[in-house]
């Protein structure tokens, strides 16, 4: 059976590019979603050249990823040009701005952080999803940082936010097993990057592995 599309919501040049490689090699066709549209192309244009035919080329489409209608809209045109998307991966990256010590963190940063890392996964799901239950197969992976095990007074959007995703993918988890569609979330405590603790391809690797062996709904990397 062909494999069917992958697509990264908040696509970065870090992890979003390695899982994009990664699945991209093992037979996905690639799509990228982020605000950025000249970052998308210069990282499809670099993931062309490391995915091999015949494959397609990564297609990007542009996205505010807190717009639900946005959303919807680009992972509709990244359906028509790769196909089904069988998998999705939802990673955004929240601003630097909002992550403050608890006692200073204003009602708007956690708007913001929720809105990023709750409502954007809502949206995300409402439309992949059903085309998901609808084949009666599709993976829903999502990414978040150590906080949402381990919150800090210091970073505290982040603590929030994560526990909201957190719960919320749980419940994905147990609501779509049933139908062939299986929700994991990839938690990586430390820094991820080149040298860093966690190096992307490896993060990449196990996200790989959470799609392939479909049994955690939760993986901690510390």
């Amino acid at each position: 059976m062909p494999r069917g599309a992958f697509v990264v919501i908040g696509a970065g040049p870090g992890l979003g590019a390695a899982a994009a490689r990664r699945f991209g090699r093992e037979g996905h066709p690639v799509g990228l979603v982020a605000r950025d549209a000249e970052r998308l192309e210069r990282m499809a244009a670099d993931l062309a050249r490391e995915i091999p035919a015949p494959v397609a080329a990564p297609a990007t489409a542009t996205a505010d990823v807190t717009d639900p209608d946005e959303l919807a809209a680009a992972l509709g045109a990244l359906r028509e040009r790769l196909g089904p998307i069988e998998v999705v991966l939802f990673s955004p990256r929240p601003s630097l701005e909002w992550i403050k010590p608890v006692l200073d963190t204003e009602p708007q940063d956690v708007a913001n952080a929720l809105a990023l890392s709750v409502v954007a996964a809502t949206a995300v799901v409402r439309t992949a999803a059903a085309d998901m239950r609808r084949h009666g197969r599709g993976t829903l992976l999502f990414t978040t940082g150590g906080a949402a095990v381990e919150p800090h007074r210091d970073r505290a959007v982040s603590g929030i936010a994560y526990a909201a995703e957190s719960a919320y993918v749980r419940m994905l988890h147990d609501a779509l097993g049933d139908e062939g569609v299986y929700a994991a979330q990839l938690t990586v405590v430390g820094p991820i990057g080149p040298g860093a603790r966690h190096e992307p391809d490896a993060v990449a690797g196990q996200l790989w592995q959470l799609h392939t062996r479909r049994d955690h709904p939760l993986l901690v990397l510390r």
